[in-house]
């Protein structure tokens, strides 16, 4: 049963942390507010919610929710580090292909602390307790948090293994932060030169501080549901199609082939990549635009190679001939990445979805990819879990977003201001 996307909606991406930033049913409710409207159904039509978070208490899911309305519909709260929210995206599609339900909400959330990601509750094994030894046997060691470790001694072991300069991890920042300087959702919005990027301070490897993602409050939401809904509710210009979405967690190989690529998911992705193309029939070649999980350059830059869209051990190559950006072969995190964008852990893999779907709806304004034909998303979490999610306007002969549709964040708050709450 083929499964689609209908609405999107999202927050924007803001500093953790600060007095006054709103609170996560207050931006898991405008997030879907903003997926009901632009599907233009009530949150009646919505059969079942999968609901994405990492730092919150049980069931947060429902009481984010009840802000929206209380259905009395089934809710699933989702935990998947940061692949959670393209999870929570994942789960919905299973639900609908298996003929359970029509229309489904998938939302992810994140209110987080200042600071790098810390390990929580001391008292039990940590999940990522195998990955951060494997990489400190394996791998260099310094004062940094463990992330950045992990995909930095990454960063390190392709350097060495394909003769990839810091230069290329620079260079993936520098085009991320131009990026964002074009999506108003972005919780950076600044152009840095290359050198400013170069000599930021040092992290770990050939990571410097404008090559890390930050920690970031947000929240963002789909509208999924079947061919059947969508006919029924006339939806068919601006419905974009899951072709095929895929979820791998680690292997074996994670651990015994002794690689710290593959710590940081690298195997997770490219198997998750082979499975995707293997089910649509679709080439790396016809991808005109991806959104991928660039936590950190290092794993961009690792991931072109995971996902097939240059070859193994080109990346540096596919980066210094600006294949990665407009006018190349794909334009890569035209919403500024994690990097730029932000990374609420539990919101991150829907607003992907969500800039997949403006960008082949023709609605991502300065920042739209011309011509698109098919979407990439990569979300990956570390402990682990990958999704990869490929897409395709349903209608991409006459299809139009309708007039009262926007992208546009700050369009959308006068219009929240103007009218009543759904």
């Amino acid at each position: 049963m083929n499964v689609y996307v209908v609405g999107v909606g999202m927050t924007k991406f803001i500093k953790p942390g600060r007095d006054g930033n709103p609170d996560y049913p207050e931006m898991a409710a405008q997030a879907t507010r903003r997926a009901l409207r632009d599907a233009n159904i009530p949150y009646s039509a919505v059969q079942v919610a999968s609901i994405g978070y990492v730092y919150g208490d049980s069931t947060c899911g429902q009481r984010a929710l009840y802000e929206v309305g209380m259905s009395g519909i089934p809710v699933y709260n989702v935990n998947n580090n940061c692949s959670t929210g393209s999870s929570a995206l994942h789960m919905v599609t299973q639900l609908l292909k298996g003929g359970l339900y029509d229309c489904a909400l998938a939302l992810g959330f994140e209110k987080m602390e200042k600071g790098s990601l810390n390990m929580k509750f001391p008292d039990r094994t940590q999940p990522l307790d195998k990955i951060v030894l494997k990489t400190m046997e394996m791998g260099e060691q310094s004062t940094a948090p463990f992330a950045p470790q992990i995909f930095g001694n990454a960063g390190i072991e392709h350097m060495k293994k394909y003769g990839t300069k810091p230069e290329h991890f620079a260079l993936i920042a520098y085009k991320n932060h131009l990026h964002s300087t074009r999506n108003p959702y972005s919780q950076f919005r600044d152009k840095y030169t290359l050198q400013e990027i170069v000599t930021s301070p040092k992290i770990h490897g050939p990571l410097t501080k404008l090559q890390c993602c930050p920690t970031s409050d947000g929240a963002a939401a789909a509208i999924v549901c079947t061919e059947k809904f969508l006919l029924q509710h006339n939806l068919q210009d601006q419905a974009v199609q899951i072709l095929g979405i895929t979820m791998t967690t680690d292997s074996e190989k994670t651990f015994t082939e002794q690689s710290l690529m593959n710590l940081a998911g690298y195997e997770m992705s490219k198997r998750a990549a082979q499975q995707i193309y293997s089910q649509t029939g679709i080439k790396p070649s016809q991808i005109g635009v991806c959104e991928l999980h660039d936590c950190f350059s290092a794993n961009e830059l690792i991931t072109y190679e995971a996902l097939g869209l240059c070859e193994e051990g080109k990346a540096g190559d596919f980066i210094d001939k600006g294949y990665n950006t407009y006018g190349g072969r794909v334009v890569v995190n035209p919403s500024g990445g994690l990097i730029s964008k932000g990374h609420p852990l539990g919101a991150t893999g829907l607003a992907q979805c969500a800039e997949l779907c403006w960008q082949l709806r023709g609605m991502a304004e300065e920042r739209q990819v011309p011509g698109l034909q098919y979407a990439l998303q990569h979300n990956i979490g570390l402990g682990g879990a990958c999704i990869v999610a490929l897409y395709k306007k349903y209608n991409t002969k006459s299809g139009r977003p309708r007039k009262d549709q926007t992208s546009n964040p700050d369009i959308l708050e006068k219009l929240e201001k103007q009218q009543p709450k759904l």
